[in-house]
């Protein structure tokens, strides 16, 4: 056939005797004008004008903004360049009709077409160029356009032609649409005024752009860009070449910032509290749905709209399946003479026959179903994270008006505002994401069920109904699932707990060789959480195996069902279609018991959140802010007083005498002050604190001293009284808690604590807290990080950070509460005298000083002493001489007592030392294991030369096959076979049933006849075996991952935990946890269910594809492209993805620990007045997370949108070859079939990502875990038998050393070099030296906690390195310098062999001065110690750890300075107490206090690892050249 525009059937076709109107075929010329018209003219502006533009400049986005009615624009244009593909088909087909071709049916189309994507570009470019002048070219085209729209339409109404003509309605829409662009046009002009107005209005872009540091654009970019995201290409393709760095997502917009959203929440919930009831908590849910519910009921829109498209994909498939079995010869018009203008007129249901028409819709339906879909998911997402910062800076600014008491009595547990913050937020925040699936599950079920009745009749309602029969059981599995995941979490928890002490106390353990008996008790832990987690994995796998089942049980119900009772054969249109349709229905129905789910936990959360917003607050402290005089008032103390009101506020007292009331700071009166209880903890406090002296509190443990400082600023609760401030202050207190408190910030960060820096007054304090050697040891200098996720400091030198900031802080006062008592003597003296003496009071601050060394109270100038939680006496130490002469007496023993001590402090090696000493060894020996772990990882790499950009880039896009395969192995090779075969059985059976039905369904017996069963027989068998073989592969995966985790833990644990002391010291504590914590619930719990998901996902595409290439193998051409550019799009989309993961990851720590670091420094923050600041970092790190959370959602986004188009062209070209090829009568259902599949591989697709995405990063938890496997075990056996040990031994206490060299690894220098010694039974021995001469090295030694190289020790005849070390250690005993207690019973630490009597306990509990105070506690015996024995003093700990090495009647002990934190009475005590309870056993004193082994009867010297000297005390201090007499002159 010839071409033409009018075509040649007809004589009269260019004839214009009628009228020019009149011609059809010139109307049509006539809608072209407009096309080449703007094409004409905006071609040249795009390729001149942007060309050179963009080739010297690079537009930066700062200068987008959207133009009035910017998105009603694009969503136009979006309908008119569909309404042109109908036009262009209609065109098409309507011209099959025609004897010749009719260009003019279709080319106008064609050519609008292009004309309206031209449109759309050059708008866009206009806009990013914010030059809105050339926009009039657009105008004049929208009016061309509708006039002519306009003159057809009218030509079309006159001929007679009305709605039931296609063309006809096409116009119509096309003059609507034309309309409306013209409208939006005018409405530019009109509010930028570009042109016909005078003055032009300046328009700015939005504030965020401005600022280039913000690169979240899903908010600026247009709407093409936001529905594909394709402004994330650039970061996504980047990533790719290098890491995606937290500089490189920049910052939040404003609109989406934690602090926006919170004034949002806060205004919401504060409106509900106005309303009468007052008592009334408002309710969150009215408050977030205030705040966010515009977003959700857009998304919800949106996400109708998807699920109403969703419908289109079974429909088309049905039409293109029956058109095809139908498919007759199109039959040409001969007689065209009696049609309107000489064509044919189509109706629409003539062009929904057209194969070619609905392959074009279902794929466009896909593509724009999709879009719907991840712009729904988009929105919820954004809301949800929004939402999330909201409620985490509601919960901050209540965690800083928390009351204290609501802290420490427990009411308020740190557990529980980390739970607040890391579980129920992002509770309410997944709930938020599912949200839209509550109300828009309901119309898909509905659409679906309506739409099976109408395809299969009677017969359908029965699938539905099995569907929704069995969703019941779902919803109970998911319930059942949550109930067991929580118990698990509970025992998870309690096991994290117990590994968590283990491993602070592992030297403690494995010294009293109890290291199996803890161990047990984790392993004991862990089996019930085993259970939890088997059932676990049972109900996983149900819900797996239901969610598989239902189809397939469905579609075997439904098809049996009208076999049996239908008349009507059943064609493969009606199959496959329903067969499609159920694929819809199942998902909602099993994203129903989901969503259930997570409604019922936010609901909890809600109540959880609700409560803690209500729970009580600090009272008010108004004299911070300085609203409350302390003249009038505290003039009453002084009876008979007149006050007069002076600028300086003054008191005149009956004798006339002038006191001066700024003399005092504050003041307390008649108060009494309460933690929660209404007992009071102190009573009748009547104190001054006067200006710029130092005033000490002292008093004997437990006395209430710190309660009082902070009574003073206002964190107790206050039963009556008051507290009176003078008027002068500056509202912040320098403060030092007794318990030392560290940011997770730079030494210099914690020290300047964000007051401005200056060089020197941050070296006086640091000289004056004796902090340089220790900074100089660290990696970093002050530049290091410290705190819980930094460097693990001891407490003398986190104790002496802490005074430091109080110091450095420029306050009017300073608090400090027992600043000394982590610190040895030295230290002490240097503190007092540089830090509190001279620099504070050369600053003439008011300094209130808790202590307890009495030696320092002759430098105070106000002494307030304390007893029983009142006060005792206050005034000058003259006024308590005079008035108190038994006090005073009391003090002055004790302070003799100290006085003698400093005399003979001959100190060989101070606390001090030995902290710097263990900080030193932890860096040199972890920087020398971060060597080996560096090269191991660079052996694990390829062996590649040149590490260049290449190389990295291969390297993470790799998948981690050998770590698979690992995970795989510790699962056992039987399950991982089986996991498999069931696997490959399982698609395969589903793929048969398919095509058992497509066969069925496309021979002539689907009406059911008796003789032929056949059929019917093997789809009941297939589908009850692919029934079988899901259950079978969905409990393998779940119960392979469980045996994998099981094997993991336990191996990792028994590692751990034997492995030699030394690996703790280089290992930080955090890292060791991590495998314990996050990586072992990792393995647990998420790598199963993504290993089940991906090789589902990935089967189910295989074999799709597989079937779709069976059916049409022209399919395998295009294929190709296909495969390169979903390669392509998963490997950019993995690194990215990875990346930003571990931001989102490393993100969120900060952010928890921030919370929890907060509540912990409550009282330190509150006394410095730092709310504000610390809220300003809160705010910081949540929107740093959230970008990272909204960067990841992106990504997922960008993959989705660009799988779905995918699937969606797979779909095309399935249904195009399908449509092309030569039929034959059986292949209509085999074409069904293909459709069918290529409809699952749409969702599949991306889910094959995601899931790798997920398992990659998973599977780093498996290689960390692993990384500890390959720790090397102490050597437990030893070469004599158990057997061969005497029950008693050692009986008498006889050591022998011989030649003895050790060291800490063989690959460092030996500590100890050839020691030889002789200790006789009941000798008390102790041991000197300089700072790393080895003593505590020896310590070590005795219980083969050292590598023991050459020589050997001998007690009592036998060789200990020969012994097992199980029998060593439990036959020694020791007390160590830091006490280390656990939590349980009191029974427990001392014995937790449980083989003593109660009498042992408390004889042993009376030798350490404890009995009294035990039997005073409720439970005796059995009270409890709480985590790390918080409940206790420091004092009391280490009493408790004295008792526990009584109870152990060895007859060695080993003393490692067990005195550093008593005070002097209790030590006086205890020393005592050791001579005689250990009269008869061989007492071993490493002594850092030389005064504590003057009295000893063998003096073993030290120096660099050599033995020089040993001999009683008494003849080495007579030697006057020996070492020990020189140590003891030198350190006097």
């Amino acid at each position: 056939m010839a071409l033409s525009f009018c075509g040649n059937d007809l004589n009269n076709s260019y004839s214009v005797e009628k009228g020019v109107l009149n011609n059809g075929c010139f109307v049509d010329a006539l809608n072209l004008v407009p096309h080449v018209f703007l094409l004409f003219i905006t071609f040249p502006i795009l390729f001149i004008g942007w060309g050179s533009q963009s080739s010297k400049v690079q537009i930066h986005h700062n200068t987008w903004l959207h133009f009035p009615g910017h998105n009603l624009r694009w969503i136009l244009t979006f309908t008119l360049l569909f309404v042109h593909v109908c036009e262009i088909a209609e065109g098409i087909v309507s011209n099959t009709w025609m004897q010749s071709n009719h260009l003019h049916l279709f080319l106008p189309a064609f050519m609008g077409f292009i004309a309206a994507t031209t449109s759309v570009v050059y708008y866009h470019n206009i806009e990013t160029a914010n030059f809105p002048k050339l926009l009039l070219a657009l105008f004049i085209y929208w009016v061309l356009a509708f006039i002519t729209k306009i003159i057809k339409l009218w030509k079309f109404a006159e001929e007679g032609l009305g709605v039931e003509h296609l063309r006809f309605c096409i116009t119509a829409v096309l003059v609507v649409l034309y309309g409306l662009l013209m409208a939006v046009e005018v409405n530019v002009i009109r509010v930028r005024k570009y042109v016909f107005f005078a003055n032009p209005q300046r328009v700015k872009p939005p504030e965020d752009l401005q600022d280039l540091g913000v690169r979240f654009l899903q908010p600026f970019v247009n709407l093409l860009s936001k529905a594909t995201y394709w402004w994330m290409n650039p970061l996504i393709i980047g990533a790719h070449k290098r890491p995606i760095e937290l500089k490189k997502i920049g910052k939040l917009p404003i609109a989406m910032r934690a602090l926006t959203n919170y004034l949002r929440l806060k205004d919401a919930y504060e409106e509900q509290r106005n309303t009468e009831d007052l008592d009334k908590a408002p309710s969150i849910w009215r408050s977030m749905y205030r705040a966010f519910g515009r977003p959700i009921l857009l998304s919800s829109t949106f996400r109708y709209m998807a699920d109403l498209l969703g419908f289109a994909g079974p429909l088309c498939i049905s039409g293109i399946v029956e058109h095809l079995d139908n498919k007759t010869e199109v039959v040409t018009m001969n007689k065209t003479e009696d049609l309107p203008f000489g064509v044919y007129f189509m109706s629409s249901t003539q062009l929904l026959q057209n194969t070619y028409v609905l392959a074009v819709l279902l794929f466009l339906a896909l593509i724009l179903q999709r879009t719907f879909l991840q712009a729904s998911y988009y929105v919820t997402i954004e809301t949800g994270i929004n939402l999330r910062g909201a409620l985490l800076a509601m919960i901050y600014n209540k965690i800083l008006h928390l009351s204290t008491s609501n802290m420490s009595m427990g009411e308020m547990t740190l557990g529980q505002i980390n739970n607040l913050v890391a579980i129920e937020t992002n509770q309410l925040m997944w709930f938020l994401f599912l949200c839209p699936n509550l109300w828009a599950m309901p119309v898909q079920i509905i659409m679906g069920v309506i739409l099976l009745y109408y395809l299969l009749g009677f017969s359908a309602l029965i699938g539905a109904l099995v569907i929704v029969l069995l969703a019941p059981i779902q919803y109970l599995i998911a319930t059942k699932l949550a109930d067991t995941q929580k118990s698990s979490l509970d025992y998870s928890t309690d096991r994290l707990k117990k590994t968590t002490e283990i491993l602070k106390g592992i030297k403690l353990l494995k010294l009293y060789a109890w290291e199996n008996i803890f161990c047990d008790s984790v392993l004991e832990t862990r089996s019930k959480e085993l259970t939890c987690l088997r059932t676990f994995a049972f109900y996983t796998s149900m819900s797996i195996f239901m969610n598989a089942a239902i189809p397939i049980a469905a579609v075997l119900a439904t098809f049996v069902t009208h076999a049996y009772i239908s008349q009507s054969r059943l064609s493969p249109a009606e199959a496959f279609a329903s067969l499609a349709l159920f694929h819809i229905l199942v998902t909602p129905l099993f994203l129903l018991s989901t969503v259930v789910r997570f409604a019922v936990k936010a609901l909890i959360s809600v109540q959880k959140l609700g409560e803690f917003l209500q729970s009580e607050e600090i009272g008010d402290d108004s004299w911070r802010n300085g609203d409350m005089p302390v003249s009038l008032e505290s003039c009453k103390k002084h009876p008979g007083a007149v006050c007069t009101h002076i600028h300086t506020y003054t008191c005149i007292d009956s004798s006339n005498e002038l006191i001066l009331c700024n003399f005092l700071f504050l003041q307390v009166n008649n108060g009494y002050f309460t933690w929660g209880s209404n007992l009071s903890t102190l009573s009748d406090i009547n104190i001054r604190i006067p200006t710029g002296q130092l005033t000490m509190i002292v008093g004997q443990v437990g006395c209430g001293k710190s309660s009082l400082l902070l009574a003073m600023l206002g964190e107790m609760q206050t039963l009556s009284g008051k507290v009176y401030w003078s008027n002068k202050n500056r509202y912040s207190v320098a403060y030092a808690a007794q318990k030392s408190w560290l940011l997770n910030a730079t030494v210099e960060d914690n020290i300047t604590f964000g007051s401005p820096f200056s060089k020197q007054r941050y070296k006086a304090v640091i000289d004056a807290c004796s902090l340089q050697p220790d900074i100089d040891l660290l990696p970093f200098g002050d530049q290091t990080e410290i705190g819980e996720r930094g460097i693990n400091l001891s407490g003398g030198q986190r104790q002496r950070i802490c005074v430091a900031r109080a110091l450095y802080q420029n306050t009017n006062i300073v608090f400090l509460d027992d600043p000394f008592s982590a610190l040895d003597i030295h230290l002490s003296d240097h503190l007092m005298q540089e830090g509190i003496l001279k620099f504070l009071q050369d600053d003439k601050r008011t300094v209130v000083l808790v202590t307890h060394k009495l030696q320092y109270l002759i430098h105070a100038d106000w002494i307030i002493a304390m007893k029983d939680g009142s006060v005792l006496r206050e005034g000058t130490l003259k006024d308590i001489q005079t008035h108190d002469v038994e006090l005073y007496e009391h003090w002055k023993t004790l302070m003799n007592r100290q006085d003698q001590e400093l005399e003979k402090d001959t100190e060989i090696e101070s606390q001090t030392t030995l902290e710097r000493k263990t900080l030193r060894r932890a860096f040199y020996s972890r920087e020398a294991k971060n060597q080996i772990d560096d090269e191991d990882e660079e052996e694990e790499e390829e062996e590649d030369e040149d590490d260049n950009m290449s190389t990295t880039t291969s390297r993470r896009s790799k998948i981690p096959w050998r770590v698979c395969w690992r995970y795989l192995s510790s699962g056992g090779f039987f399950l991982v076979f089986l996991l498999v075969t069931s696997k490959l059985a399982k698609h395969s059976v589903m793929v048969a049933i398919d095509y058992w039905l497509a066969d069925w369904t496309s021979s002539f017996c689907f009406v059911f006849v008796p003789q032929d069963q056949s059929y019917l027989l093997v789809f009941i068998i297939l589908c009850g075996a692919g029934i079988v073989l899901c259950l079978i592969t969905s409990l393998t995966v779940e119960f392979l991952g469980l045996s994998a985790a099981t094997n993991l833990h336990h191996n990792l644990l028994n590692k751990i935990i034997h492995a030699p002391l030394r690996f703790f010291d280089v290992t930080p504590l955090g890292q060791i946890l991590n495998r314990f914590s996050a990586d072992t619930n990792i393995i647990d719990q998420h790598i199963p269910p993504t290993l089940e998901s991906l090789t589902r996902s990935t089967l189910l595409c295989l074999s799709a594809i597989g079937i779709i290439a069976f059916v049409t193998p022209v399919f395998l051409i295009a294929l190709f492209p296909l495969a390169v550019a979903f390669y392509f799009i998963q490997k950019y989309f993995r690194v990215a993805s990875k990346d930003l993961q571990d931001l989102d990851d490393s993100t969120q720590l900060p952010l928890l620990c921030h919370f929890s670091e907060t509540a912990e420094g409550l009282t330190t923050i509150r006394a410095f007045r730092h709310e504000a600041r610390f809220k300003q970092r809160m705010l910081e790190l949540t929107d740093t997370n959230n970008t990272a959370y909204l960067f990841l959602s992106a990504a997922n986004r960008w993959l989705e949108v660009r799988t779905d188009y995918l699937g969606a062209v797979i779909v095309l070209t399935a249904a195009v070859a399908a449509i092309w090829m030569p039929f034959s009568r059986l292949q209509s259902g085999l074409v069904g079939l293909g459709l069918t599949y290529a409809l699952t591989v749409t969702n599949y697709l991306n889910w094959v990502v995601r899931n790798l995405a997920d398992l990659e990063v998973q599977m780093a938890a498996v290689k960390k875990v692993n990384s500890f496997l390959s720790t090397e075990s102490e050597n437990y056996e030893g070469s004599i038998d158990v057997s061969q040990v005497p029950e008693d031994w050692p009986q008498h206490g006889e050591i022998k050393i011989q030649d003895l060299c050790v060291r800490y690894d063989p690959m460092l220098k030996p500590v100890l070099k050839h020691v030889n010694a002789f200790i006789n039974p009941g000798q008390k021995v102790g041991i000197c030296g300089r700072t790393g001469s080895g003593k505590s090295s020896l310590s070590l030694a005795f219980f083969n906690m050292v590598d023991v190289f050459e020589g050997k020790i001998i007690i009592d005849g036998i060789d200990i390195c020969k012994l097992p070390l199980q029998t060593l250690r439990s036959r020694l005993s020791i007390i160590l310098q830091d006490p280390v207690l656990f939590s349980g019973s009191i029974r427990f630490n001392l014995d937790p062999e449980r083989t003593c009597t109660d009498d042992r306990l408390w004889e042993a509990l009376e030798i350490a001065q404890l009995k009294n105070m035990v039997k005073a506690l409720p439970g005796g015996l059995d009270a409890v110690i709480t985590e790390g024995g918080e409940n206790f003093s420091v004092g009391q700990r280490q009493l408790f750890c004295l008792a526990r090495a009584f109870v152990r009647k060895s007859s060695i002990l080993i003393m490692d300075e067990a005195t550093a934190s008593i005070d002097m009475a209790t030590e006086n005590i205890l020393q005592k107490v050791v001579m005689t309870a250990f009269a008869d056993r061989t007492v071993v004193t490493i002594a850092h206090l030389v005064a504590s082994i003057l009295e000893a009867e063998q003096v073993l010297v030290f120096s660099s690892g050599i033995l020089v000297e040993f001999d009683s005390a008494a003849n080495l201090l007579a030697q006057e050249d020996s070492l020990f007499s020189i140590l003891v002159r030198t350190h006097k």
